[in-house]
């Protein structure tokens, strides 16, 4: 189905649960057990089985512009460097030196022809491939081909990079998103400005990102920030193999809508409705008019916590300083109301989780995106693909 033909259908839909107090229903509630968000071993099980293993979102093409660019960051514990070489192909790397295994790159964004090892100097170049040793003559025979940098499979696509963490692992972002991708090609993502970011921490990974499936905590998690703008209770799911787009109608979506033509509504994002989307296992996109936030959540380093990074863009530049002090002002405030409303809930949900008050959790029948999110990790779990997968 065309993309906006799609959109406009799903509007059609939201505006009809808003009109006579609907929401998208599947058929039966869905157990998990508390040992999901507590288990070490499962936590273990997750970080090697899905973590390793699916396709991550870890940069945006917005931060690795120009040739020379790069961004070194912690992903599940591992030390993670992305580069965009001369030609403009962007890479990834464990950052990892090949003589005594310290980091070649701090972490960060910067700009360098080539990565030299602060332990002992040693350089390697763009494609990872070891340039010189320090005092060559000195140290005693080293293949070069052989002590390059360790590569990740990675691929750019839709404005965002996306590494797999196990090297020479298959990576298929088109099988893993199913069409999903043309959303962001579709807005142009390639072309957005990065903004920067914020990092806060929370309870176990799972807790926190069931946070971001649902809508049927806005009345009273939310009462003063998002339910003025957005209903409680009132969402729709689509399923992309095991990622979700997430609709919000707003409150005013019937006079939004109402001089729009039909055939347009599926180009009126944001005017009347707003959309979630969810990349498994740990991203969370809202785009805005006024600004993006894109929640990268991270497990660890310990099952119960894990650490979030809220990263921020837009499609323009900022204009000027008064833009700029605006944007920050904004960028705190979703930061603040992010960790104040639903973090720190989290952790106080950790906390009773781990008394074993009860043997598990219940998402119901109009929380279709948690037991979606749910039954694909399941699926990841038993890592048998022989399995049927989970469908919306």
């Amino acid at each position: 189905m065309d993309r906006v033909q799609n959109i406009g259908d799903v509007a059609e839909t939201m505006l009809d649960y808003v009109e006579n107090n609907k929401t998208y229903l599947t058929e039966k509630t869905l157990a998990v057990p508390t040992r999901s968000y507590t288990d070490t071993d499962q936590w273990r099980a997750e970080m090697e089985l899905v973590f390793m293993r699916v396709p991550l979102m870890l940069a945006f093409t917005a931060e690795l512009p120009n040739p020379g660019d790069y961004k070194a960051m912690d992903a599940v514990g591992k030390p993670v460097l992305i580069n965009r070489d001369k030609s403009g192909i962007v890479r990834a790397f464990l950052n990892v030196c090949s003589h005594r295994g310290a980091p070649v790159a701090a972490e960060g964004h910067g700009n360098c022809p080539r990565f030299t090892c602060k332990y002992h100097g040693w350089t390697f170049g763009q494609d990872g491939k070891l340039l010189a040793v320090a005092e060559a003559s000195k140290f005693g025979e080293v293949n070069k081909a052989e002590r390059g940098l360790r590569e990740l499979p990675c691929e750019e696509r839709a404005g965002m990079i996306f590494v797999c963490l196990t090297p020479n692992a298959p990576i298929d972002l088109d099988d893993f998103f199913r069409g999903y991708l043309a959303d962001f090609e579709a807005l142009e993502f390639d072309k957005w400005s990065f903004l920067g970011s914020r990092v806060i921490e929370g309870a176990n990974w799972k807790i926190a990102f069931d946070g971001y499936l649902e809508g049927y905590h806005f009345a009273s998690l939310h009462p003063q920030t998002i339910f003025p703008r957005t209903p409680s209770n009132c969402t729709h799911y689509e399923g992309f193999g095991p990622n979700i787009r997430i609709g919000f109608p707003q409150r005013r979506i019937a006079e939004a809508l109402r001089d729009v033509p039909r055939e347009q509504w599926g180009t009126q994002e944001n005017n009347g409705f707003d959309f979630v989307r969810i990349f498994f296992p740990n991203v969370s996109v809202f785009i805005a008019p006024e600004i993006t936030q894109v929640a990268q959540l991270f497990p660890g380093p310990t099952p119960d916590r894990n650490r979030t990074v809220l990263n921020y863009l837009r499609r323009d530049a900022p204009k000027d300083d008064a833009d700029r002090e605006s944007l920050e002002a904004m960028i705190n405030f979703f930061r603040d109301v992010t960790y104040q409303e639903d973090y720190v809930i989290g952790l106080e949900i950790q906390k009773g989780l781990e008394t074993a008050a009860h043997d598990d959790l219940v998402f119901g029948r109009n929380e279709r995106g948690n037991q979606y999110f749910h039954e694909w990790l399941n699926w990841y779990l038993q890592d048998d693909p022989d399995l049927p997968e989970p469908t919306m």
